[in-house]
Protein backbone atom coordinates (compact mmCIF):
# COMPACT_ATOMS: atom_id res chain seq x y z
CA UNK A 1 0.00 0.00 0.00
CA UNK A 2 1.27 3.12 -0.84
CA UNK A 3 0.55 5.65 1.60
CA UNK A 4 1.92 8.99 0.00
CA UNK A 5 3.78 11.06 -2.77
CA UNK A 6 6.86 10.78 -0.72
CA UNK A 7 6.60 7.32 -0.50
CA UNK A 8 6.13 6.95 -4.77
CA UNK A 9 9.35 9.40 -5.14
CA UNK A 10 11.27 7.59 -2.43
CA UNK A 11 10.65 4.12 -4.61
CA UNK A 12 10.81 5.49 -7.89
CA UNK A 13 14.75 6.68 -7.14
CA UNK A 14 15.10 2.86 -5.76
CA UNK A 15 14.63 1.27 -8.77
CA UNK A 16 16.12 0.89 -11.84
CA UNK A 17 16.56 3.82 -14.48
CA UNK A 18 13.62 5.56 -16.30
CA UNK A 19 13.44 7.39 -19.91
CA UNK A 20 10.33 10.28 -20.17
CA UNK A 21 9.74 10.61 -23.81
CA UNK A 22 8.00 14.15 -24.69
CA UNK A 23 6.05 14.35 -27.82
CA UNK A 24 5.94 18.20 -29.08
CA UNK A 25 8.29 19.18 -26.20
CA UNK A 26 8.86 23.07 -26.98
CA UNK A 27 6.19 23.84 -23.67
CA UNK A 28 7.31 25.79 -20.82
CA UNK A 29 5.51 24.14 -18.28
CA UNK A 30 6.01 20.31 -19.28
CA UNK A 31 9.75 21.51 -19.59
CA UNK A 32 9.35 22.81 -15.99
CA UNK A 33 8.41 19.59 -14.76
CA UNK A 34 10.52 17.51 -16.42
CA UNK A 35 13.49 19.46 -15.10
CA UNK A 36 12.24 18.91 -11.64
CA UNK A 37 11.75 15.52 -12.13
CA UNK A 38 15.36 14.92 -13.92
CA UNK A 39 16.55 16.89 -10.66
CA UNK A 40 15.45 14.79 -8.50
CA UNK A 41 17.02 11.61 -10.20
CA UNK A 42 13.42 10.44 -11.56
CA UNK A 43 13.85 10.10 -14.60
CA UNK A 44 16.10 10.93 -17.42
CA UNK A 45 14.51 13.18 -20.59
CA UNK A 46 14.12 12.25 -23.93
CA UNK A 47 12.46 15.77 -26.10
CA UNK A 48 10.47 15.21 -28.91
CA UNK A 49 9.65 18.51 -30.94
CA UNK A 50 11.49 21.36 -32.24
CA UNK A 51 14.96 21.84 -31.21
CA UNK A 52 15.46 25.41 -31.99
CA UNK A 53 12.28 26.17 -29.61
CA UNK A 54 13.34 23.33 -27.22
CA UNK A 55 16.51 24.82 -26.34
CA UNK A 56 15.86 28.30 -24.63
CA UNK A 57 12.86 26.79 -23.02
CA UNK A 58 15.30 24.51 -21.40
CA UNK A 59 17.64 26.76 -20.39
CA UNK A 60 15.22 29.25 -18.77
CA UNK A 61 13.83 26.19 -16.53
CA UNK A 62 17.31 24.50 -16.05
CA UNK A 63 16.90 21.66 -18.11
CA UNK A 64 20.04 19.74 -18.79
CA UNK A 65 21.92 16.58 -20.19
CA UNK A 66 18.72 15.70 -22.15
CA UNK A 67 18.64 13.97 -25.54
CA UNK A 68 16.65 15.77 -28.37
CA UNK A 69 14.66 14.00 -31.14
CA UNK A 70 14.32 16.71 -33.96
CA UNK A 71 10.53 16.93 -35.20
CA UNK A 72 8.81 20.53 -35.38
CA UNK A 73 5.81 19.08 -36.66
CA UNK A 74 3.67 18.29 -33.08
CA UNK A 75 1.40 15.86 -35.07
CA UNK A 76 4.31 13.64 -36.33
CA UNK A 77 6.23 14.16 -33.13
CA UNK A 78 3.57 12.44 -31.06
CA UNK A 79 3.92 9.97 -33.12
CA UNK A 80 7.72 9.64 -32.65
CA UNK A 81 7.73 9.95 -29.27
CA UNK A 82 5.78 7.02 -29.66
CA UNK A 83 7.49 5.04 -31.50
CA UNK A 84 10.75 5.75 -29.46
CA UNK A 85 8.97 4.27 -26.57
CA UNK A 86 8.05 1.29 -28.62
CA UNK A 87 11.74 0.98 -29.28
CA UNK A 88 12.52 1.33 -25.49
CA UNK A 89 14.41 4.37 -26.11
CA UNK A 90 12.04 5.61 -23.26
CA UNK A 91 9.94 3.89 -21.31
CA UNK A 92 7.26 6.60 -20.63
CA UNK A 93 5.65 8.85 -22.85
CA UNK A 94 4.32 12.35 -21.75
CA UNK A 95 2.13 14.68 -23.94
CA UNK A 96 3.68 18.13 -24.44
CA UNK A 97 2.77 21.20 -26.72
CA UNK A 98 0.20 18.81 -28.87
CA UNK A 99 -3.74 18.48 -29.22
CA UNK A 100 -4.95 15.45 -27.42
CA UNK A 101 -6.66 14.13 -30.43
CA UNK A 102 -3.57 14.39 -32.15
CA UNK A 103 -1.16 12.86 -29.55
CA UNK A 104 -3.76 9.89 -29.01
CA UNK A 105 -3.63 9.51 -32.74
CA UNK A 106 0.19 8.70 -32.26
CA UNK A 107 -0.21 6.50 -29.39
CA UNK A 108 -2.77 4.56 -30.96
CA UNK A 109 -0.62 4.58 -34.89
CA UNK A 110 -0.84 0.30 -35.42
CA UNK A 111 2.89 0.11 -37.36
CA UNK A 112 4.38 2.60 -34.54
CA UNK A 113 2.62 3.18 -31.88
CA UNK A 114 1.31 2.00 -28.48
CA UNK A 115 -1.24 -0.06 -29.39
CA UNK A 116 -1.84 -3.32 -27.52
CA UNK A 117 -5.45 -3.93 -28.09
CA UNK A 118 -6.37 -3.07 -24.81
CA UNK A 119 -9.14 -0.03 -24.25
CA UNK A 120 -7.46 2.98 -23.25
CA UNK A 121 -8.71 4.88 -19.40
CA UNK A 122 -7.68 7.07 -17.02
CA UNK A 123 -6.27 6.11 -13.44
CA UNK A 124 -6.48 9.07 -11.06
CA UNK A 125 -4.14 9.48 -7.93
CA UNK A 126 -5.49 11.09 -5.00
CA UNK A 127 -3.32 11.83 -1.66
CA UNK A 128 -6.59 13.23 0.52
CA UNK A 129 -4.98 15.58 3.96
CA UNK A 130 -5.88 12.94 7.01
CA UNK A 131 -6.03 9.65 4.94
CA UNK A 132 -3.54 7.23 5.21
CA UNK A 133 -3.31 5.96 2.13
CA UNK A 134 -3.19 6.68 -1.77
CA UNK A 135 -6.84 6.41 -3.19
CA UNK A 136 -7.25 5.49 -7.11
CA UNK A 137 -10.51 6.71 -9.32
CA UNK A 138 -11.25 5.51 -12.60
CA UNK A 139 -12.23 6.30 -15.10
CA UNK A 140 -12.97 9.99 -14.76
CA UNK A 141 -11.24 11.54 -18.21
CA UNK A 142 -11.53 9.31 -21.03
CA UNK A 143 -14.25 6.61 -21.00
CA UNK A 144 -17.25 8.74 -21.04
CA UNK A 145 -20.23 6.02 -20.37
CA UNK A 146 -18.86 2.84 -20.32
CA UNK A 147 -21.07 -0.49 -20.79
CA UNK A 148 -20.11 -3.70 -19.21
CA UNK A 149 -17.33 -4.64 -21.08
CA UNK A 150 -15.75 -1.14 -21.27
CA UNK A 151 -15.78 -1.43 -17.52
CA UNK A 152 -14.40 -4.40 -17.39
CA UNK A 153 -11.36 -3.06 -19.66
CA UNK A 154 -11.30 -0.48 -17.52
CA UNK A 155 -10.88 -2.24 -13.95
CA UNK A 156 -8.09 -4.62 -15.64
CA UNK A 157 -6.10 -1.70 -16.74
CA UNK A 158 -6.54 -0.23 -13.22
CA UNK A 159 -5.52 -3.25 -11.48
CA UNK A 160 -2.09 -3.74 -13.71
CA UNK A 161 -1.51 -0.83 -12.28
CA UNK A 162 -1.81 -1.45 -9.00
CA UNK A 163 -0.01 -4.51 -9.04
CA UNK A 164 2.73 -3.00 -11.06
CA UNK A 165 2.53 -0.54 -7.86
CA UNK A 166 3.28 -3.16 -5.43
CA UNK A 167 -0.25 -4.07 -4.39
CA UNK A 168 -0.75 -7.83 -3.78
CA UNK A 169 -4.53 -7.67 -3.54
CA UNK A 170 -6.24 -4.58 -4.49
CA UNK A 171 -9.57 -4.07 -3.00
CA UNK A 172 -11.94 -2.61 -5.41
CA UNK A 173 -15.56 -0.63 -4.57
CA UNK A 174 -17.57 -0.42 -7.48
CA UNK A 175 -19.61 2.58 -6.78
CA UNK A 176 -23.17 2.90 -7.64
CA UNK A 177 -26.30 5.11 -5.94
CA UNK A 178 -26.74 1.86 -3.84
CA UNK A 179 -26.19 -1.51 -2.80
CA UNK A 180 -29.23 -3.27 -4.40
CA UNK A 181 -29.36 -4.35 -8.06
CA UNK A 182 -31.45 -2.32 -10.00
CA UNK A 183 -32.73 -3.39 -13.46
CA UNK A 184 -33.31 0.67 -13.58
CA UNK A 185 -29.85 1.78 -12.86
CA UNK A 186 -27.48 0.00 -15.15
CA UNK A 187 -24.46 0.61 -13.34
CA UNK A 188 -25.96 -1.80 -10.20
CA UNK A 189 -26.54 -4.00 -12.85
CA UNK A 190 -23.01 -3.94 -14.44
CA UNK A 191 -21.38 -3.85 -10.89
CA UNK A 192 -23.34 -6.99 -9.83
CA UNK A 193 -22.19 -8.77 -13.11
CA UNK A 194 -18.49 -7.86 -12.07
CA UNK A 195 -18.25 -8.99 -8.98
CA UNK A 196 -19.68 -12.34 -10.61
CA UNK A 197 -16.65 -12.44 -12.48
CA UNK A 198 -14.34 -11.86 -9.80
CA UNK A 199 -15.61 -14.69 -8.13
CA UNK A 200 -15.19 -16.32 -11.20
CA UNK A 201 -11.18 -15.82 -11.17
CA UNK A 202 -11.57 -13.33 -13.33
CA UNK A 203 -9.63 -10.39 -12.05
CA UNK A 204 -6.47 -12.29 -10.33
CA UNK A 205 -5.99 -11.50 -7.12
CA UNK A 206 -7.67 -9.05 -5.63
CA UNK A 207 -11.40 -8.00 -3.49
CA UNK A 208 -14.42 -6.43 -5.40
CA UNK A 209 -17.46 -5.62 -4.02
CA UNK A 210 -20.42 -3.40 -5.67
CA UNK A 211 -22.63 -2.19 -6.19
CA UNK A 212 -21.86 -0.11 -3.05
CA UNK A 213 -22.54 3.39 -2.40
CA UNK A 214 -19.67 5.74 -1.59
CA UNK A 215 -20.61 6.21 2.30
CA UNK A 216 -20.65 2.67 2.93
CA UNK A 217 -17.23 2.18 0.64
CA UNK A 218 -15.43 4.07 2.84
CA UNK A 219 -16.80 4.47 6.29
CA UNK A 220 -17.34 0.93 8.35
CA UNK A 221 -19.78 2.76 10.36
CA UNK A 222 -21.89 3.55 7.32
CA UNK A 223 -21.57 -0.35 6.39
CA UNK A 224 -22.88 -0.72 9.67
CA UNK A 225 -25.27 1.22 10.29
CA UNK A 226 -26.96 -0.30 6.68
CA UNK A 227 -26.33 -3.44 7.87
CA UNK A 228 -23.71 -4.11 4.74
CA UNK A 229 -21.41 -7.14 5.78
CA UNK A 230 -18.18 -5.22 3.32
CA UNK A 231 -14.55 -6.61 3.72
CA UNK A 232 -13.18 -3.58 2.32
CA UNK A 233 -15.18 -0.35 4.04
CA UNK A 234 -13.01 2.26 4.60
CA UNK A 235 -10.04 0.45 3.58
CA UNK A 236 -10.50 0.37 -0.63
CA UNK A 237 -7.87 1.27 -2.88
CA UNK A 238 -9.55 1.74 -6.25
CA UNK A 239 -13.21 3.20 -7.05
CA UNK A 240 -14.35 2.31 -10.07
CA UNK A 241 -17.09 4.70 -11.08
CA UNK A 242 -19.92 4.25 -13.00
CA UNK A 243 -19.21 7.03 -15.47
CA UNK A 244 -17.19 9.68 -16.66
CA UNK A 245 -19.46 12.60 -14.91
CA UNK A 246 -19.15 10.53 -11.29
CA UNK A 247 -15.36 10.49 -11.89
CA UNK A 248 -14.98 13.48 -12.58
CA UNK A 249 -17.63 15.13 -9.35
CA UNK A 250 -15.66 12.99 -7.19
CA UNK A 251 -11.90 13.56 -7.98
CA UNK A 252 -12.70 17.62 -8.49
CA UNK A 253 -14.86 17.31 -5.22
CA UNK A 254 -11.73 15.85 -3.67
CA UNK A 255 -9.22 18.47 -5.11
CA UNK A 256 -11.14 21.58 -4.14
CA UNK A 257 -12.88 20.26 -1.10
CA UNK A 258 -10.62 18.17 0.60
CA UNK A 259 -8.00 19.81 -0.82
CA UNK A 260 -5.92 16.09 -1.73
CA UNK A 261 -3.43 16.16 -4.42
CA UNK A 262 -3.88 14.81 -7.70
CA UNK A 263 -1.99 12.51 -10.24
CA UNK A 264 -3.29 10.94 -13.34
CA UNK A 265 -1.99 8.05 -16.05
CA UNK A 266 -3.86 6.77 -19.33
CA UNK A 267 -3.43 3.00 -18.95
CA UNK A 268 -4.16 0.26 -21.85
CA UNK A 269 -1.03 1.39 -23.66
CA UNK A 270 2.43 -0.71 -24.07
CA UNK A 271 4.00 2.16 -21.87
CA UNK A 272 2.14 3.68 -19.21
CA UNK A 273 1.55 7.43 -20.13
CA UNK A 274 1.01 10.69 -18.33
CA UNK A 275 -1.63 13.35 -20.10
CA UNK A 276 -2.06 16.13 -17.63
CA UNK A 277 -4.48 19.13 -18.22
CA UNK A 278 -3.22 22.45 -18.79
CA UNK A 279 -4.60 23.77 -15.33
CA UNK A 280 -2.84 20.85 -13.42
CA UNK A 281 -0.49 22.23 -10.84
CA UNK A 282 3.19 21.68 -11.13
CA UNK A 283 3.21 19.53 -8.24
CA UNK A 284 0.33 17.49 -9.82
CA UNK A 285 2.33 17.26 -13.17
CA UNK A 286 5.59 15.75 -11.19
CA UNK A 287 3.59 13.29 -9.34
CA UNK A 288 1.76 12.11 -12.33
CA UNK A 289 5.68 11.42 -14.09
CA UNK A 290 6.87 9.89 -10.58
CA UNK A 291 3.30 7.86 -10.96
CA UNK A 292 4.27 6.91 -14.48
CA UNK A 293 8.09 6.14 -13.55
CA UNK A 294 6.94 3.85 -10.55
CA UNK A 295 4.50 1.82 -13.05
CA UNK A 296 7.13 1.54 -15.37
CA UNK A 297 9.44 0.10 -13.02
CA UNK A 298 6.95 -2.45 -11.68
CA UNK A 299 5.54 -3.52 -14.70
CA UNK A 300 9.21 -4.70 -15.83
CA UNK A 301 9.07 -7.35 -12.74
CA UNK A 302 5.84 -8.37 -13.24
Amino acid sequence: MLRSYDEVLKRVLEGSPVTLAVAAAEDREVLECVAMAKGMGLCDALLVGDPERIAPLAEEVGLKDFQVIPDPDPVSAALTASEAVRNRRAQVLMKGLVNTSDFMRGVLNPDKGLRTGNLISHLSVFQIPGEERLVFHSDGGINIAPDLDAKRGILANALVALRALGYECPNVAILSANEQVNPKMQSTVDAAALVEEWKSGAFGDCVVEGPIALDVAVSPEAAKHKGIDSKISGEVDLFLMPNIEAGNVAGKSLIYYAKAQMAGLVLGAAAPIVLTSRSETAKGKLYSIAMACLVSQGSANL
